[in-house]
């Protein structure tokens, strides 16, 4: 029987998350914007409440939190700031690979300490010259004795000089191709590995992203995830898990543009009414909500069937591609209703503007999301 009603376990989860970010990341949201700060404080506090790192299992020490129950949260840090939300779900990424190809031993080595202090970590896929290609991945793993020598740069990397370990993926037989490819768990103090300055970004400017350069870096074997070869496969299979994440993000951000939008339609004025009495306004919020509702059921969907032990490939893509869209098109609208005040830094809509974009780019873009829908619909046909 299909139902839609959260559990009071549930609620309670939604509303822990809700209060935490109304009283300790929308206050300075602005702030951090403005500085670009990573927000250690903010980790610390919602390490300490219980908030952060909601994917590690019981069996690790952690919560255990199903990706349904993770989304909740989600959409809370995307209600109050997705620069904030994104350096807490790059550590979910990062666990993603270890939970999918990890053994007991890296699981406790990496996964439980996360559970005790709030450590940082990094999902390291990306290239300067590959990004949504992620079969064009030049970083290389060589076998040496009991250990790789890694060699290589990667790209936009979300917590990159804040991570205690990465998750790299490189290429351990280049004649391969993707079968080629092998995934590590990397220490971050490994002689060799040179984070970059920090990139100035459109939006989620708090969000610590950098390149990092890997110099004859020697990993011990140890930290080999899977077999070699299970690297691609290992990478792709993390976005299954956390894609439903972000599309819980930008369903919050774009709640968070309706409400600012809806609130200030009522008090603004214009031809002796407020602005929601004009139609065309009226309709604007309309849309907006329906899509934000839409955009949630997806994500709902795609996080269901992930906990149902399905596969929820198509459905991640469904939620990442659909949400991410709408984030776009809603917080362009409410900077719309705002008309010249909404152009302004002082008021809210401005930034939500900004940090909506890259929901159409991370985590795979969404020409990336409507192929892989595309060859699901083809092959169910078949």
């Amino acid at each position: 029987m299909v139902g839609f009603e959260l559990t009071d376990d549930q609620k309670a989860i939604q509303e822990a998350a809700r209060t935490f970010a109304r009283k300790e990341i929308i206050p300075v949201a602005a702030r951090l914007d403005q500085t670009m700060e990573y927000p250690h404080d903010i980790v610390t506090k919602a390490h300490a409440a219980g908030l952060l790192n909601p994917s590690i299992p019981a069996s690790a020490g952690g919560l255990g939190l199903s990706v349904l129950e993770q989304c909740l949260l989600g959409e809370e840090w995307g209600y109050a700031c997705t620069g904030v939300g994104t350096a807490f779900v790059a550590n979910d990424l990062a666990l993603a690979p270890l939970f999918v190809a990890g053994n007991a031993d890296q699981i406790n080595e990496f996964a439980r300490p996360m559970t005790e202090k709030p450590i940082m970590a990094a999902y390291c896929v990306t290239e300067p010259g590959a990004g949504s290609d992620v079969s064009g991945i030049r970083t290389s793993a060589k076998a040496d004795g009991d250990y790789y020598v890694l060699n290589g740069s990667k790209m936009w990397i979300t917590n990159a000089s804040v991570a205690k370990w990465y998750f790299v993926l490189a290429v351990t037989n280049p004649a391969a191709g993707p079968k080629g490819m092998s995934g590590f768990v990397v220490p971050s103090d490994l002689p060799g590995i040179q984070p970059g300055k920090k990139e100035v970004n459109l939006g989620q400017r708090c969000s610590d992203t950098r390149g990092i350069s890997f110099e004859s870096v020697r990993v011990p074997k140890k930290y080999l995830l899977g077999k070699e070869g299970d690297g691609f496969k290992t990478a792709m299979a993390a976005f299954d898990h956390t894609r439903p994440l972000v599309a819980a993000a930008a369903v919050g951000l774009g709640r968070r543009a309706l409400e600012e939008s809806a609130k200030y339609a009522t008090e603004r004025k214009t031809f002796g009414k407020p602005i929601a009495e004009h139609q065309a306004i009226a309709f604007m919020i309309a849309d907006m909500a329906k899509d934000v509702e839409a955009g949630r059921l997806l994500m709902y969907k795609s996080a269901c069937e992930m906990d149902a032990g399905r596969r929820n490939t198509k459905y991640a893509s469904f939620a990442k591609c659909f949400a991410g869209d709408t984030a776009v098109r809603v917080a362009c609208d409410a900077v719309q209703v705002f008309g010249g005040y909404g152009y302004n830094s002082e008021y809210p809509v401005e930034k939500l503007y900004r940090d909506s974009k890259i929901f159409q780019i991370y985590e795979g873009t969404q020409q990336i999301q409507r192929l892989i829908i595309s060859r699901h619909v083809f092959e169910e046909l078949s």
